[in-house]
């Protein structure tokens, strides 16, 4: 539902915040649905404690999901880091693991009787929808209105295309994790010893190539032509997958139609469909059809390590 003509409204500009618990249905399933909700209960409480420490405004409670609004990117980025560290160190009931993923943006929204509503809203949601568990994403226009600190957590890792949207948008995923938002802002890693060897993932594609390691975090593999690594096939989606170094992993994560299949040195064969898979050793990866179906045409990956230099090293 949208805005009512004949209501007091207003247009301010915020940040529009989407946050819910991922695996909700799951939850019901393992866990019946009385510590179910009382486990999703708890999970809000403690979104909704981080949210009041940053000055957000709740809008509403949908399930296991909460929206609400920020006067400032700042508030919002902090508020949604607050959040993921608070849910994973979380103490629920049973001991058990609760994650959440959270995204926002950033504009103008309309004002009308304590609900908001606009363009912001939908592209926070769909923002919100695409993100994984324990992940924040949001888009340029927070990252544009952020200080310069804030900004060095984030990493743009895709350029989505939203359904009724004309314009594609640039995403970014937020690093929150404690000990990776200070290495990220003195260069090296907190709180953990600095390893001895460096991986790098190499993507060979017919005479394309392309490497992840500290310096490029993250490409997009997909027919379209925006992507990092273009793939000639009608089966793969515009932007069919998403590899990314994350805290040590390469991960790649499936957000097409026709999903990927990842073959690895031992001939094991996974196929992902809106999932993610660690990558390691060697092996290759069909975009949109099984191996039987495209024997030939597939992108090859290796990863490999190099040792660190040793401080001091002439």
């Amino acid at each position: 539902m949208g805005p009512n003509p004949g209501m007091s409204q207003r247009v301010e500009k915020l940040a529009v915040l989407f946050a819910d618990i991922s695996g909700s249905t799951a939850l019901y399933e393992s866990r019946g649905d009385e510590m179910a909700r009382r486990l999703i209960a708890q999970c809000i409480a403690v979104m909704l404690r981080e949210m009041q420490a940053h000055n957000g405004t709740l809008v509403k409670t949908i399930g296991d999901e909460i929206m609400c609004t920020f006067a400032s990117t700042e508030d919002a980025l902090l508020a949604a880091c607050g959040m993921q560290n608070a849910v994973e160190k979380g103490q629920f009931e049973s001991g058990f693991p609760m994650h959440i993923r959270v995204g926002f943006h950033y504009g103008d929204v309309i004002h009308e009787d304590g609900d908001v509503f606009g363009d912001t809203v939908n592209v926070a949601a769909r923002v919100a929808a695409i993100t994984r568990a324990s992940q924040i994403m949001t888009t340029q226009a927070v990252v544009d209105a952020l200080t310069p600190e804030s900004r060095e957590k984030t990493r743009q890792i895709m350029r989505a295309e939203f359904k009724g949207k004309q314009e594609q948008f640039d995403i970014s995923l937020v690093v929150w994790e404690m000990d990776d938002m200070m290495s990220t802002r003195i260069g090296t890693p907190a709180f953990r010893k600095t390893p001895d060897n460096i991986d790098e993932l190499l993507l060979r594609y017919r005479d394309q190539i392309l490497k992840i390691n500290k310096e490029r975090r993250s490409v997009v593999l997909g027919r379209g032509d925006a992507c990092d690594l273009i793939v000639m096939n009608n089966y793969a989606s515009r932007q069919h997958l998403r590899i990314e170094l994350r805290f040590g992993k390469f991960v790649a994560v499936d957000q097409s139609t026709n999903g990927t299949y990842a073959r690895f040195e031992d001939g094991h064969v996974t196929r992902l469909l809106r999932e993610e898979i660690n990558l390691h050793g060697k092996g290759s990866l069909s975009l949109g059809q099984s191996y039987a179906e495209n024997p030939a045409d597939l992108v090859e990956f290796s990863i490999t390590s190099h040792h660190a230099p040793t401080s001091g090293a002439s």
